[in-house]
């Protein structure tokens, strides 16, 4: 059954409303696409101007997923597209036409397609639609059991010293899955991959026991993989304030430096929908660079 509704002036028709796309939590579709509608004050500027990469899951979070990089052709017309070269594409493409979720009535037309998970590089477009230099840079800090988020916390307090002696402010993330993210404005003084893998390599090189910069699996158990990797502009890393895939409606939470020097337990750090827009209301974007 579909429900026709008017967003913004734009008319979508939404459907199957009561499918439960977190089995364990009984999270339905509706209240995905009603979390997607609160949080778009805070997930757009987050989102506006970068290509976008979905995680879809049309049967929920138990069920077959596909990540969706081109915007198929029943696309709605007054969705944003731009088409980017797409080098060492899957399917051969030369070039894909990417979405870019710059309103709320594209948001709501994708959370209605199950895509859970919303997953953007670190540099945008410009207006003519094309792709600008990186803007951002990003260390995805991955917990290799039995290391978790806690001792990502630790490293990511590492990090952000660092940082700030390269005159860089970071700003921490959970990832919503198992680790966590820092983000800092990036001025283009190098390229981005290089400048985050030296910065890896130093504290690996400060902290073997705990610290590794390589991604070889067998390197990895019981320290955090700090993955310089995701500058890579080929690359994309989940948004702040996406779903993520888990048992849970977990969110990718933008946190407070207390917060992470504070934490002492795994579950500390874990944030769900509802979690999320409590947090917004009583906080304001913690994410916001400006």
């Amino acid at each position: 059954m579909k429900v026709p509704v008017k967003v913004d002036g734009r008319e979508l028709a939404l459907s199957n409303l009561d499918k439960v796309l977190y089995p364990d939590y009984g999270f339905t579709k509706a209240e995905v696409i009603d979390y997607y509608t609160r949080i778009a004050p805070v997930l757009l500027p987050h989102l506006a101007g970068r290509p976008l990469t979905v995680k879809r899951f049309p049967n929920g979070v138990t069920g077959q997923s596909f990540f969706e990089k081109n915007a198929p052709e029943h696309t709605p017309g007054w969705v944003r597209r731009v088409n980017l070269p797409a080098p060492g594409s899957t399917k051969n493409r030369e070039s894909i036409d990417f979405a870019v979720v710059g309103d709320l009535p594209t948001l709501v037309y994708y959370a209605n397609l199950a895509a859970l998970e919303l997953h953007v590089p670190q540099w945008r477009v410009d207006d003519d639609g094309q792709a600008l230099p990186p803007d951002t840079l990003v260390f995805d800090l991955d917990p290799g059991p039995p290391a978790t988020i806690v001792e990502c916390c630790r490293v990511a307090l590492l990090l952000r010293d660092v940082l700030k002696s390269e005159g860089l402010v970071a700003v921490p993330k959970t990832s919503g899955n198992k680790g966590m993210q820092l983000y800092a404005d990036w001025d283009r003084r190098e390229e981005p991959s290089a400048f985050a893998k030296r910065l890896a390599q130093l504290l690996e090189k400060e902290r073997p026991n705990e610290i590794v910069s390589v991604m070889a699996r067998k390197a990895r158990p019981g320290k955090v993989f700090i993955d310089w990797s995701q500058n890579n502009p080929a690359k994309t890393t989940v948004a702040p304030y996406s779903l993520r895939a888990r048992e849970q409606p977990t969110v990718s939470t933008p946190l407070l430096w207390k917060e992470v020097e504070g934490c002492e337990r795994p579950e500390e750090l874990v944030f769900t929908a509802p979690d999320v827009l409590a947090r917004v209301e009583n906080r304001g974007d913690l994410f916001s660079r400006a």
